[in-house]
């Protein structure tokens, strides 16, 4: 791929592993500062080394963050550190995620799949948009599914599933959330020289829905479909080219589908994650609840 990305600071979140790591390791190749977000440090020490080793990067132009989506003060820090260490921010890429079987909260009290998936990586977008818009030309990229086409819509009424919780759907309704926050967030930052895009990265062969954190019908799916998933190295596609690639610099508001048939098509989202009016809601729900603001139908689980 012909791209060079001397000079630009990407931050990826989720990097120590999966297609995170495989994009961090294609990005610094590329001559990018790749600032590592990974939520366990040891961990990420670990894949900090081996990115550096493969993608033959010998001074400190990848450095590691420790960043956990389930924590705001995490987040909040990690944010923190990458504005007082890099006086631009080219690329943010939202990919850490992940599929929970049963009910868990975040550390501020919010179902784990929402916070983590969603909640988290609004919260770091909106910490680092001024960074990004005085940078600009400037990308945002955000990891959904293309199993967000099984969410009927978000449920405002129980945002938080604590009348009812079903880990494949709520993890439908997050990857749904993650295309409506990219809408929503390319029809507001229309003109800053910001874009902002998701993909479906393709069904990848990884440690994505590792056995602690699934079971009975999600960890069976798993692992039926593993023979027919792609690697990590091919699922990262998407992601290097809407980060590195001229012709996506003002590509926005964009679902992209990488995967066997592609690396980085342009598909067409759900209809319900192409419906403004949710999108608005969503935000200004997210909005209230990263600040701390009690919202009635969207509440913290106490």
């Amino acid at each position: 791929m012909e791209a060079d990305m001397t000079g630009k600071v990407v931050l990826i979140t989720g990097a120590n592993s999966g297609i995170g790591k495989e994009a961090a390791v294609a990005l610094a190749r590329l001559g990018a500062t790749v600032v590592v977000g990974a939520r366990h440090e040891q961990r990420g020490r670990k894949a900090l080394n081996e990115i550096k080793r493969r993608s033959r990067v010998l001074d400190d132009r990848v450095t590691l963050v420790p960043l956990d989506l389930a924590k705001f003060r995490s987040i909040r820090d990690a944010a923190a550190t990458v504005l007082d260490q890099h006086d631009r921010l080219d690329v943010l890429v939202n990919n850490a995620g992940g599929i929970i079987s049963d009910r868990r909260v975040t550390e501020d009290g919010f179902e784990m799949m929402f916070g983590v998936n969603h909640l988290g990586h609004f919260l770091l977008t909106q910490l680092l948009l001024e960074r990004l818009q005085q940078s600009a030309p400037a990308r945002i990229i955000n990891v959904s599914s293309i199993a967000h086409h099984l969410a009927g819509g978000m449920t405002f009424a129980d945002l938080q599933h604590e009348r009812f919780f079903n880990g494949t759907a709520v993890y439908n309704e997050t990857k749904l959330a993650n295309v409506l926050f990219t809408m929503e967030l390319a029809r507001r930052l229309e003109g800053t020289g910001v874009v902002a895009n998701c993909l479906h990265p393709g069904a990848v062969r990884s440690g994505f829905g590792a056995a602690g954190d699934t079971r009975g019908f999600e960890r069976l799916i798993l692992l039926l479909g593993k023979p027919f998933m792609v690697s990590s190295h091919r699922g990262a596609q998407p992601i290097i080219r809407l980060a590195a690639l001229e012709r996506y610099e003002e590509a926005t508001g964009g679902y992209y589908v990488g995967g066997y048939l592609s690396r980085c098509a342009k598909h067409s989202a759900s209809a319900a994650g192409r419906d403004p009016a949710t999108a608005r809601q969503l935000w200004d729900v997210s909005e209230a609840l990263v600040a701390g603001v009690p919202v009635s139908h969207a509440r913290p689980a106490g």
